[in-house]
């Protein structure tokens, strides 16, 4: 299906640019906001609308919206740089907006489950477009520090820390629908908004949307999402639905990678792969998805398992994280530090505070685990906010949007995978040193057999973050070999319209603007 572009638009002004950024930084806060905020109410959920079987149903309840918005990843790419920044914006904020009023009225758990989906399929374009149009709101004569990835970096974690503590004050203090209803006063207004100040450039250039290859690409992510959520817990690894979704997955990437190399025009371009900074971001971008939930779930565990915290309470641990992630883009803001240095930076903070928490004992002051937060923080705020500027500076103009939603796709895919890697690590370990074979019936036991018990929940645990601290030494070596372009192809290559900078807002000019990557 081929579509027709408008020209481009006239250069935004001052204000508008300044609206358009202040829309973004919502749309940012509403899609972390989204990701944590259910996982605090459950329960209540499960009371009202299924409480004799809905508690089985709860993994599908959180992974329904991961899954649809994973799906839908490479679409949005391709429809960003086919049809322009701003259309698909709307479009995902109208589409994530319905799924929330649908959820907020559903009647049952499965509609609640469908509805989430619907509620994913817009949440999918909320953090990657948004990027998308952030990069294109930067004028390419700015010059100055890493604002952007600063101010990113505090949205980030302030969703991430707020989140579950909103759930929770929502659902006792209201009702658990108000964690969806809380979302169109906002979305409306970053809706009517950007309708009349996101005047975002686009080209008038003749493009065919490749369908099938977004069909291809959503069957593959999806069964293999599937193996991540069920395997080892729901089925054995073993099993032939385990073994069946595994073949499918291999069969089905073999197709969309024959699809990518045969469409006129794929919605996720192998001619990335060729560039040896996408290529690299790609890789460490999945990594440090991976690495991330393994730090976020297993800390809460611990917190909650090992030293009997409450899940309110545990969850402002959170908030030293959230802390690290800000101060992380200030820092960086002050220092004038290239992407490629931040990247450099930030895993090695993430690596040390991974390894730290793999030293946490029973008795760990948690003070202790606090500070380690705080750095784990300072970590990935940087990789996360800098790794995209550094593919958005590489990218090629016209694939801008294909190369922002591709780092968003490996980020999810690895931190999918990562649930399940993690997952069986505990399990295993022990299974091996613990009582009864499981960690999920430690709450029922007393005296010296509980002790026992959660001295191996704990060295499991450590085991966790210590497989984590080897993920992201591998993340590191992978940074290391980053070889940033004098001249980013986003403004080197010929291509019809002005020069796009391709970076955050505040943050330094692409290369060939007046700055070295």
């Amino acid at each position: 299906m081929c579509f027709k572009v408008a020209p481009m638009t006239a250069p935004l002004s001052s204000g508008k640019r300044k609206a358009g950024f202040a829309l973004c930084l919502a749309t940012m806060l509403l899609a972390v906001l989204d990701q944590n905020i259910v996982s605090a109410v459950t329960v209540p959920i499960v009371e009202d609308l299924d409480p004799a079987h809905g508690i089985d149903r709860i993994s599908w309840l959180i992974s329904a919206f991961a899954l649809a918005s994973t799906a839908v990843l490479p679409l949005y790419g391709k429809l960003c740089d086919t049809l322009g920044a701003k259309r698909v914006f709307l479009g995902a904020v109208a589409v994530f907006l319905v799924g929330s009023a649908l959820c907020g009225a559903a009647g049952s758990m499965d509609q609640l489950i469908a509805f989430r989906a619907v509620q994913g399929i817009g949440g999918g374009g909320l953090m990657s477009v948004t990027m998308v149009v952030i990069a294109q709101l930067k004028e390419p004569v700015e010059k100055g520090g890493g604002k952007g990835s600063a101010v990113g970096g505090l949205v980030a974690g302030t969703g991430m820390a707020l989140g579950p503590l909103l759930g929770a004050f929502l659902s006792d203090h209201a009702d658990w629908r108000w964690i969806f209803y809380v979302n169109l006063p906002i979305g409306l207004a970053v809706l009517i908004g950007g309708a009349f100040v996101l005047d975002l450039p686009h080209h008038g250039v003749r493009h065919r949307i490749d369908f099938l290859g977004a069909a291809l690409a959503a069957a593959f992510s999806t069964t293999l999402l599937l193996v991540a959520e069920w395997g080892g817990r729901d089925h054995g690894w073993g099993s032939p639905v385990i073994l069946g979704l595994l073949g499918g997955s291999a069969a089905l990437l073999a197709l969309f990678l024959w699809r990518q190399a045969t469409a006129a025009e794929p919605v996720l371009p192998l001619s990335l792969f060729r560039n040896p900074v996408l290529r690299v971001g790609f890789a460490v971008q999945g990594l440090v998805g991976l690495a991330l939930i393994g730090a976020i779930v297993y800390v809460m565990l611990y917190l909650q398992v090992a030293r009997s915290i409450a899940p309110t309470s545990a969850s402002l641990f959170m908030l030293p994280m959230a802390l690290g992630m800000a101060g992380a883009g200030l820092v960086t803001t002050r220092l004038g530090a290239s992407p490629k240095t931040s990247v450099i930076s930030g895993a090695l903070c993430a690596g040390a505070a991974m390894g730290l928490l793999a030293l946490t004992d029973v008795d760990t002051d948690l003070w202790v685990v606090r500070g380690e937060m705080l750095l784990l923080g300072a970590g990935f705020g940087q990789l996360l906010g800098q790794l995209i500027v550094l593919v958005q500076q590489a990218a090629p103009r016209h694939q801008l949007g294909v190369a922002t939603t591709g780092v968003r796709f490996f980020q999810t895919l690895g931190t999918s995978l990562g649930s399940a890697l993690f997952g069986t690590v505990l399990a295993r370990v022990y299974a091996a040193e613990g009582p009864g074979g499981s960690a999920s019936g430690i709450a029922s036991l007393r005296g010296a057999e509980r002790a026992d018990a959660v001295g191996a929940f704990v060295t499991s645990v450590d085991t966790v973050f210590a497989v984590a601290a080897g993920v992201v030494g591998v993340a590191l070596l992978l940074a290391l070999r980053l070889r940033v372009p004098a001249v980013a192809p986003a403004v080197a290559e010929e291509s019809p319209g002005p020069a796009l900078s391709p970076s955050l807002p505040g943050q330094a000019p692409a290369p060939g603007h007046g700055s070295a990557a």
